[in-house]
């Protein structure tokens, strides 16, 4: 069964799931999306069904009240202040593109908290080509130009094949975007420009895992190594390569979440 809640604590007011049974916790945090996530917590939790025996699984939204120079540290601080109250600890901590930059400065500002971590088709560092790819997004969310902005997103997140077959939907997606889900994109989205927690990296203490997608569209790199040595300075690390499935190799590779529980119960 799947538990969808609102939680308003210290100024903060954010939307999360909850499902599983296991006595571990597990916390996902999504990447940048124009929808809430929340609104998906059947199909997370059919997704991540394999987990629920071992794991009791929270997935966090972002905070519902934003302001235009919110960043990503305020965003990890959200969500550890949020966790903590909800009494959280010893998590098995999984982020997902710009939530696994969240979920890199948790682990790296409490050290304790966090037991083992996922960092999926992400990075410590936003390079120069992923930055200009996020400014044509946050260009179609001020243009309110929904449809436009599901397609480019769908162009740089798939793979060619992917997004040939989910292209109708997306547009039928981007037709529903609001003006506030527009404004909220824009927000989130430019608080990755100029992100770089690469000095913090060895404050990181748990043991990670990051899976990379040698075809990320949107974390481009020139080689796997170049890939790997953006994670320079974790020590406890190892890496997992997967090519085909593009930057949302998270949502369409069948073996990625294989590889997270085999590496959480490791």
């Amino acid at each position: 069964m799947t538990e969808r809640h609102r939680i308003s604590y210290d100024g903060i007011t954010m939307e999360y799931i909850r499902f599983g049974t296991g006595t571990r916790t597990m916390v996902i945090l999504p990447g940048l999306s124009i929808k809430s996530v929340a609104d998906m917590s059947e199909a997370v939790a059919a997704a991540y069904d394999m987990f629920t025996k071992d794991f009791t699984v929270y997935l966090f939204d972002r905070r519902e009240n934003v302001c235009s120079s919110y960043d990503i540290y305020g965003m990890a601080h959200d969500t550890y202040t949020v966790m903590e109250h909800l009494g959280l600890h010893g998590i098995y901590l999984f982020g997902a593109s710009q939530g696994g930059m969240i979920a890199a400065l948790i682990a790296a500002e409490h050290p304790g908290f966090v037991r083992r971590l996922v960092l999926g088709n992400t990075s410590l560092f936003v390079p120069g080509g992923t930055e200009k790819t996020v400014a044509e997004w946050v260009g179609d969310a001020e243009k309110e130009d929904g449809i436009k902005l599901c397609l480019d997103m769908g162009r740089a997140i798939y793979s060619k094949d992917t997004f040939l077959r989910y292209e109708g939907m997306l547009a039928d997606m981007g037709k529903t975007v609001s003006a506030d889900e527009s404004v909220r994109f824009r927000i989130f989205a430019g608080a990755l420009k100029g992100f770089d927690m690469r000095s913090r990296a060895s404050h990181i203490k748990c043991p990670v895992l990051s899976l990379i997608s040698d075809d990320d569209g949107v974390f481009k790199t020139a080689s796997p190594e170049l890939a790997e040595a953006a994670f320079s300075g974790i020590g406890d690390i190892r890496f997992r390569h997967f090519d085909g499935y593009g930057h949302a190799a998270y949502d369409t590779a069948p073996s990625y979440r294989e590889e997270m529980l085999g590496f959480f119960l490791s």
